[in-house]
This record gives C-alpha cells, structure tokens and sequence, in this order.
C-alpha cells in the first residue's frame, strides 16, 4: 500500500510541474507561447500537404529536407525503409497519380515532439491498372536547428 501511495505521489507531482511553470508566465508570454504553438502546428499541416503533392509528383525532394537522416518508415506491407529507400521507392515507383492528397490532418505536440495523423487518399494507374486507395498515415517529428524533421512514419491501408 505505501508503494502505491508513493506513485500515486510522484504522478501528481509530474503532472503538476507543467502547470506550475505555465502559472508563472505573464499573460503576454502565455500568449506568444499559444501562438508559437499554433505556428508549429500550422506548418505541420503544411508539410504534409506538400509531401503528398510531392508523393503525387513521384518527387523526393521534399522528404531530403523533411526526414532525419536515422528515419524509419513503416509501410502497409509491413516493411521498413530507411531515408534513401523512401526517397528511392517514390521517384522510382511507375506509379502516376491523378490525385493524392492528405486530409483529416491532426497535430499533437509534446514539447519539441510531434505526432502527426492524416488520411492519404490517392487515386491513380500502376501497370496499366486504376486504383483507388486510401491509407491511415501517422508521422513523429522532432523540432531543432533545420525545423521540423520527420524521424518515423506508419502507413495502413484501409480496406475496400
């Protein structure tokens, strides 16, 4: 019982260490900390905007700036890819997509952390037969010096 007493103590206590450095910012810092928030998450939105038009293109520049150099990427057939295999597997694909666009697009952020959740839904010919296919999409991304850098990603294809 003291055991469980002690961890419910250090709970309460991680838990209220935010709130109390939070209730020692000005009413100004508060909101240019929101605001920052905000900046953040609305260039998260963008990113993924652009790397499913650059997925739609067949091009991997975006992903050179984007993904961390140790990005580990898990596709629907369960496969990793590194950085290079990602960036290869899209200029590379035979793929020709008349659409794919990220919508549902959904940012969590955790400090300098993020994760980020979308629906990709593409449309588009591979060997001469259409498809249309969509995918549940969640990116984690780190912020430092370059921005926003993505170092893991999970794709699932939804059924139908």
């Amino acid at each position: 019982m003291r055991k469980l007493s002690i961890l419910v103590l250090i709970m309460l206590a991680s838990a209220l260490v935010p709130c109390s450095r939070a209730q020692n910012l000005s009413p100004s810092e508060m909101r240019d900390l929101a605001k920052e928030k905000e900046m953040k998450q609305d260039e998260l939105v963008s990113l993924e905007k652009d790397m499913a038009r650059a997925i739609q293109a067949n091009s991997g520049t975006i992903f050179r700036r984007i993904y961390g150099e140790d990005f580990v990427g898990i596709v629907p057939t369960g496969e990793m890819f590194d950085k290079a295999r990602w960036i290869a597997t899209i200029e590379n694909s035979g793929t020709k997509y008349s659409s794919f666009v990220a919508t549902n697009i959904q940012v969590r952020m955790f400090e300098e952390t993020a994760v980020v959740t979308c629906l990709w839904s593409a449309i588009g010919t591979k060997n001469g037969h259409n498809f249309s296919r969509q995918y549940r999409v969640t990116h984690v991304y780190i912020w430092g010096q370059r921005g926003w850098q993505a170092i893991a990603g999970q794709e699932t294809l939804l059924p139908g």
